[in-house]
């Protein structure tokens, strides 16, 4: 009596166990319909005009329920380009982090072309996004996202070129922080244009190409590599 006892328990254990994934599967189900609705309706409407309760509607569930999920629409929007501003952060990181690229490196072919390839991959896989990062976020904590990624990649890259410096003595990093600035502000400039005009993949790829090696060779010349 007493092992059918465990074995009985241990069954009702397993069920739970079941019912409790099976519920945490519907869930995650339906916070991604909601991300997925709310993406058409800020694409469509932009953030400031885009309804929690159309998209509570549209997912077919009670808008109250909507905030068991995100405790407001801004939280939501930043769940729903969290893709691309990743990735923007990964890539300002992977080459000009604390781990990052070596100056001397930043102007081989070689890496040229892993930037370009990088570049043009992350943008054409994510224009719906991209879109709604640059275009749609009036209204949002995240309308000036770029002005502070900006700052943020000034004071990064700008920690980059000292320990560079240290490394090699040899190059100049004696410029200013403001066209640092600069530079970050032109790629941000290149990333809306790109998903701004409607161009075929090999004319995206030529141009991302070109500014890629404008703007390689230029730090090459005022560093003196």
């Amino acid at each position: 009596m007493y092992y059918c006892n465990i074995n009985k328990r241990r069954s009702l254990l397993k069920i739970q166990n079941w019912k409790n994934d099976l519920m945490q599967i519907l869930k995650d189900d339906i916070k991604e319909r909601i991300i997925d609705v709310a993406r058409k309706q800020f694409k469509q409407k932009g953030f400031i005009k885009a309804s929690m309760r159309d998209i509570a509607k549209e997912v077919n569930i009670g808008v109250g329920n909507i905030y068991n999920y995100f405790h407001n629409k801004d939280e939501l929007f930043h769940c729903v380009v969290k893709p691309v501003t990743n990735i923007l952060e990964k890539m300002l990181l992977k080459h000009h982090g604390e781990n990052g690229l070596e100056v001397l490196y930043k102007n081989k072919e070689e890496n040229i072309q892993n930037m370009s390839n990088e570049l043009f991959s992350f943008i054409n896989g994510n224009k719906e996004l991209l879109d709604i990062l640059f275009f749609k976020a009036q209204g949002s904590s995240l309308e000036n996202f770029s002005e502070t990624f900006t700052d943020q990649a000034t004071l990064i890259i700008k920690a980059w070129f000292i320990e560079n410096k240290k490394r090699h003595p040899e190059i100049n990093t004696n410029f200013s922080d403001f066209l640092i600035h600069i530079h970050t502000v032109w790629q941000f400039s290149l990333l809306r244009e790109l998903v701004m005009h409607d161009i075929g993949e090999e004319e995206m790829k030529k141009v991302i190409q070109e500014y890629i090696v404008f703007e390689t060779k230029g730090w090459k010349e005022l560093i003196g590599i």
